[in-house]
């Protein structure tokens, strides 16, 4: 081979190994995340959200009135944590156990007729043992009477947007008149949890010991999974074994609900693969905090001619895990704000969106109060306004 071939042979080979190195060097092309299908379960219905974000990552008839049995007790123990906070009901209180609490029937935390016990005894009993005399106890402290006490109930759910609820006893027995769904129940879930952080870890309490006779907590997740910490468990022969559960890893939480199972199994294996499907596909970041300016809304005729707005609580967005930087955030300000305006008035609206698809909304609301402005401050807007319309 001459040299001049040998020339041109060697540049095609540097050549070949640039395209090659160049090949290497490009950036790969970035994958949709996979996200399976939730699992199939054999349940009435179930339903998982996300804790911080509401965002719904599984359901299927989250919406149908169903017999809640012992889940009941969610409700009435987010009234006596309310109770509490409010100051109406001590924990050291102590409650006489009434002839017809003692009657109850179902589970039972085997409080005697006459009996006087406290009230954080008797919500221990509740949540821990599911003991209906509980129930009834502490539903006749609070209301005088456990019909009373049912009002309580549905006035709380209808304050908790819980709209397909009804309540017409304290501990879950049935009646016609008496449902939920799993929806509403991760709805009351999620409010008690955030509402009363010092009262919510009993549900994690194991077993409790009363009158020499220890119970256990019948949620199986508690001895099987070390993230979950509740939340409740119900059984009739109407409604099936139920049981709603939540968990927290790496910081994210999870509020699973399972209606009408089977067995006992069934439920603790319904929830956990409702848990494992949550968190191992999603994860949940914060995207801005409550009380943070994000933008200046326009106020017309009021003493000032801007507005901060902002979200009145803090905004999480849950999303495909590990894709984070896809997720873009879009606001739209009112323009025709006219003071007056309050703290916490709407003003326009946030909406967090991955690939195009929005995965929550939220108000943007005034972050500071703008009173009505004087007489030339509204005339003189009143004259700017009709000619911004005008040329609008």
């Amino acid at each position: 081979m001459n040299v001049k071939a040998l020339l041109i042979h060697a540049r095609w080979h540097v050549s070949l190994s640039l395209v090659l190195l160049a090949g290497w060097c490009l950036p790969l092309r970035a994958e949709p995340p996979l996200i399976p299908a939730p699992p199939e379960l054999p349940a009435k219905a179930y339903l998982l959200q996300d804790f911080y974000s509401g965002r719904v990552l599984a359901e299927r008839n989250a919406d149908e009135r169903l017999e809640p049995a012992s889940l009941t007790k969610v409700m009435t123990a987010y009234i006596l944590f309310r109770e509490l906070a409010q100051g109406h009901v001590k924990l050291e209180d102590m409650v006489t156990v009434s002839e017809k609490a003692w009657r109850t029937e179902g589970s039972r935390m085997f409080a005697q007729v006459g009996a006087q016990i406290s009230v954080e005894n008797l919500l221990k009993g509740m949540i821990v043992q599911s003991g209906n005399d509980a129930s009834v106890a502490l539903a006749e402290h609070v209301a005088g009477d456990e019909a009373v006490f049912a009002q309580l109930m549905n006035q709380n759910a209808e304050r908790l947007g819980m709209t397909n609820t009804h309540f017409k006893n304290s501990m879950g027995l049935p009646d016609p008149d008496h449902y939920t769904t799993a929806r509403d129940l991760a709805t009351l879930t999620r409010a008690m949890i955030k509402e009363f952080p010092q009262y919510y870890p009993w549900h994690a309490i194991k077993e409790f010991v009363f009158n020499d006779i220890k119970q256990v907590n019948r949620n199986r997740l508690l001895w099987r999974d070390p993230s979950v910490d509740g939340v409740k468990t119900g059984h009739t022969e109407g409604a099936g074994y139920c049981l709603i559960t939540s968990a927290v890893r790496d910081g994210d939480r999870m509020v699973s609900v399972v209606l009408g199972t089977k067995s006992d199994t069934d439920r603790a294996n319904a929830n956990q693969a409702l848990l494992n499907y949550g968190f191992r596909f999603f994860e949940t970041k914060p995207v801005h905090k409550g009380g943070e300016e994000l933008a200046k809304a326009r106020i017309w005729k009021g003493e000032q001619t801007e507005v901060p707005v902002g979200v009145d609580e803090d905004l999480y967005a849950t999303f495909p895990r590990g894709q984070f930087q896809n997720l873009k955030t879009a606001m739209e300000v009112d323009a025709d704000a006219m003071a007056p305006v309050r703290k916490g008035d709407r003003l326009g609206s946030i909406r967090v969106t991955f690939n195009n698809e929005t995965i929550i909304q939220r108000d943007l609301v005034a972050l500071q109060e703008v009173p009505e402005g004087g007489i030339f401050r509204r005339a003189l807007d009143h004259v700017l306004l009709w000619l911004k319309r005008r040329q609008g």
